[in-house]
């Protein structure tokens, strides 16, 4: 599946997927019969319900869930605003696809396939503080690249994210989605000092007042101030909602793809969950604005989607709890009156 126009995104946009609240009825009766007080098990109960409406079923589960990383490399780095330098998207790349990295780890300890998926890593987007980082055909590119990587049927897809200098343009899409000023939404990033910071909401600025007499709507935001990988990402979540599967979010930067297009349709996030709130300054403040809970917080500030695939666990004991408690009268218990 690809978005061939803006007006194919866009009418995806506005034409989102409902849950099943039939479904999700039916388990909410079937969470009142198990042998437990009612609402003990707390947010587990509500992720239960959460599948149920998405999967359509009164017993949801995850049999095949798989975790997609984007890559992507960003113009924007020459300003300085990268501990490292912008060879390492390929050369972590590469450590993904030998399983050496900590997504991998991660991966398999929650029963994840990983895709990788990079793209244009000898081509990075242009500096946004000079002019968009994107042309249109550039930014539907990375839109269809990230929806061509959502395989039909998965129960669960978790995102994540490599790019050197995308944290500065996470802040951007950020700032641009939701206003405030730069830097409320810049931070560290890979381990960059104060002064790195400095330059890094400079940047932000810089591209802010660039950029500003242009739509405010979430493709011009992506292909503005995004990046390849943050596209991606972002057509990867509207893909998801059309093919109805539940998305776990990771970080700062993955959030950031789904921002633009939450600020214009708040709804988007319906599918999603945030897998964890990291140690970058902005993610917070991100999650509150796209009304998301975390699962987790664990001072994390890996990417990679780390955070969301140490959150699957979490997933798969709320659906093992509501799927296979016995109810009061299989086990002979007696229900409170």
């Amino acid at each position: 599946m690809s978005f061939a126009s803006i007006g194919a995104f866009e009418a995806a946009l506005a034409d989102l997927t409902l849950p099943d609240d039939a479904a999700i009825a039916v388990a909410r009766h079937r969470q009142a019969q198990l042998t437990k007080p009612a609402g003990s098990l707390g947010r587990l109960e509500r992720i239960a319900l959460f599948f149920a409406g998405w999967q359509g079923r009164e017993r949801p589960g995850i049999r095949h869930a798989q975790a997609v990383v984007f890559a992507g490399n960003h113009g924007v780095t020459q300003r300085g605003v990268s501990a490292f330098p912008a060879s390492v998207t390929a050369q972590m790349v590469a450590n993904f696809r030998a399983g050496g990295a900590a997504i991998n780890a991660l991966s398999r300890s929650a029963g994840l396939d990983l895709k990788v998926v990079a793209l244009d890593l000898d081509r990075p987007t242009a500096d946004f503080t000079e002019r968009p980082a994107m042309t249109e055909a550039e930014c539907l590119a990375a839109l269809s690249a990230g929806a061509d990587a959502v395989e039909p049927g998965l129960d669960l897809l978790v995102l994540g994210e490599m790019g050197i200098g995308n944290s500065t343009a996470a802040a951007a899409v950020a700032a641009r989605s939701f206003g405030g000023d730069p830097s409320e939404w810049v931070g560290p990033g890979t381990g960059v000092d104060a002064e790195g910071i400095a330059r890094k909401a400079g940047a932000v600025t810089a591209a802010l007042a660039l950029h500003a007499g242009a739509p405010r709507n979430p493709f011009e935001t992506l292909r503005r101030v995004g990046g390849r990988e943050i596209a991606a990402i972002s057509g990867a979540i509207l893909r998801a909602r059309q093919l109805r599967i539940p998305v776990m979010l990771d970080g700062f930067i993955c959030c950031s793809g789904i921002a633009p297009l939450a600020a214009e349709v708040p709804a988007i996030t319906d599918h999603c969950l945030a897998g964890h709130c990291s140690a970058e300054p902005g993610h917070a403040r991100l999650l509150d604005r796209l009304d998301l809970e975390p699962l987790l917080k664990l001072e994390m500030r890996l990417g990679e989607g780390s955070g969301a695939a140490l959150a699957v666990p979490v997933v798969r004991a709320a659906l093992a709890a509501h799927g296979e408690m016995a109810t009061f009268a299989e086990a002979g218990v007696s229900a409170s009156p």
